[in-house]
């Protein structure tokens, strides 16, 4: 029932999201048939397009409450009204994008904002569907005495495996294996640093690996641009935090000698081998897109190519994925669909009433006031802040395009774009760009939320049974004394003093 429920809600979102998108194309036509006089130019080209020219009312500050009262629920939620949480935050959820959604439409005749919030959650929560299912049909079992070594060996291939099938991908394929390889000594710590290097840090090598490069790819950064400005801050802050999880995991004398007698055979075997051919298409699918292959059809909204043709795939292969998956791979791994069904709302939620705080930002940094406060370091620590709390998805596209605004640029041209990921044209663009990319990838680890894997993560570990800490402490007893004098360290290393 619940994969029914799931799958229900998410084609409906893809049939609201090809409605309105048909709905301008045809907007457009009819605008088109009733010009008489040539004032103005036509709107088709190629593929479907619309280019809106009403204008709309900015948010005002009090309308990002709805968002910060999302935060704080799911923060507070599970410690201190648990039952009611669990049994009504699909509601709360809704209720709140709603509340925002509607008063963007009506009040300030914002249409463009929602759909482009709704053409930004499909793709995301598709994409998410279909690598969780799809990895959920794989067992993976490593017979080996877990050991720190062990541990950091898993956690340092998980964080390069990830640049290969994303954070995603690399997080539902290894969160499981990881802890049946600690069963007996399993303690929150262990998810919690899985989180940091595998779901966050490790995806920062290539567009595949986290979706803010991805988006910055499709946006004309060279594929490369990634693995070849990025290396050296990913291997130290990996190293660092293999090295102190392993200091950490040292200390976990848990369960020691309880296997004594038993005989390792340091084999890996696998369950479910045919979903690596569902992970292959999803990850083939991920660069079926407009601003990559021209072929691909489109409607051209407001200046953003939108084509559902990927979100159908991975929503097709979440589907087949689970009828045609082993069903002792599923067994295995405990498969269950609330850690996706409770993702799917929290994040609706939290696209549908981030808009008003991710439309405050773009206006200040583009203002005559804030532009002149862009550098490499407040865009590393203004990215990063917001990464946190924030997808860090749609916070890199704003401070990119804060970023190549404050220099005469413009994130809509190609041109610009690759003028300012090589540094032809535009002052110290390159370690600009690098801060924004360093910053949303690994402050994306600084809570449950900045990035869409930590919270699946967590679901699964809270699944099987582990005790997973609060959203607040999850913040203050590893993210603030773990990850942000790294983080710390990472800034004065590679950009303080550039």
């Amino acid at each position: 029932m619940i994969k029914v429920i799931l799958l229900t809600i998410l084609i409906s979102l893809s049939g609201i999201f090809m409605a309105l998108s048909v709905a301008a194309e045809v907007k457009a036509s009819v605008q088109d048939t009733i010009q008489q006089n040539g004032d103005t130019q036509p709107v088709e080209i190629e593929n479907y397009s619309f280019e809106p020219e009403e204008k709309h009312v900015k948010a005002p500050l009090w309308t990002v409450i709805p968002f910060v009262a999302l935060l704080l629920m799911i923060a507070t939620g599970p410690l201190f009204y648990e039952h009611f949480w669990h049994k009504n935050y699909h509601s709360i959820a809704m209720a709140l994008a709603v509340v925002v959604v509607l008063y963007f439409i009506f009040i300030l005749h914002n249409v463009h904002g929602p759909i482009h919030a709704l053409a930004e959650y499909i793709p995301f929560i598709s994409l998410l569907a279909a690598l969780y299912i799809a990895s959920g049909g794989i067992a993976i079992n490593i017979d080996k005495k877990s050991t720190p070594m062990a541990n950091v060996a898993l956690l340092f291939i998980g964080a390069v495996v990830a640049n290969l099938i994303g954070t995603t991908g690399a997080s539902m394929l290894l969160i499981r294996p990881f802890v049946r390889l600690n069963k007996d000594r399993i303690q929150p710590y262990h998810i919690i640093f899985f989180i940091f290097i595998i779901s966050n840090v490790g995806g920062a090598l290539t567009p595949i690996g986290d979706p803010p490069l991805f988006l910055g790819f499709l946006k004309g950064i060279p594929f490369f641009w990634t693995l070849v400005h990025n290396f050296s801050a990913w291997l130290f802050a990996i190293l660092i935090l293999c090295g102190i999880f392993y200091v950490v995991d040292k200390r976990n004398h848990q369960a020691v000698g309880i296997e004594q007698d038993y005989v390792y055979t340091n084999k890996i075997s696998l369950i479910g081998t045919r979903n690596f051919f569902w992970l292959l298409i999803v990850i083939i699918f991920v660069f079926v897109d407009p601003n990559v292959f021209e072929w691909v059809p489109y409607i051209l909204y407001d200046g953003q190519k939108i084509s559902f043709i990927k979100e159908i795939v991975w929503l097709s292969v979440g589907f087949f994925s689970y009828r045609l998956a082993d069903k002792k791979a599923l067994e295995t791994n405990e498969f269950s669909f609330e850690p996706i069904r409770e993702v799917a709302f929290i994040f609706i939620g939290i696209f549908g009433t981030m808009m008003p705080a991710l439309e405050l930002v773009a206006n200040f940094a583009q203002s005559e006031a804030g532009a002149p406060l862009i550098t490499h370091n407040t865009l590393f620590w203004g990215t990063g802040a917001l990464s946190g709390f924030l997808d860090n998805a749609p916070t890199y596209l704003n401070f990119l395009a804060a970023a190549m605004a404050s220099q005469g640029g413009s994130i809509t041209s190609v041109a610009d774009v690759q003028n300012f990921a090589t540094g032809g044209v535009f002052e110290d663009s390159i370690l600009d760009l690098k801060a924004i990319s360093i910053a949303a990838v690994f402050f994306g680890a600084m809570t449950y939320i900045g990035n869409g894997p930590n919270f699946m993560v967590k679901s699964i570990a809270e699944q099987i049974g582990i005790k997973m800490p609060s959203f607040f402490g999850y913040i203050i007893r590893f993210s603030i004394p773990i990850l942000l004098p790294l983080l710390i360290l990472v800034w004065l290393i590679f950009f303080a003093f550039q």
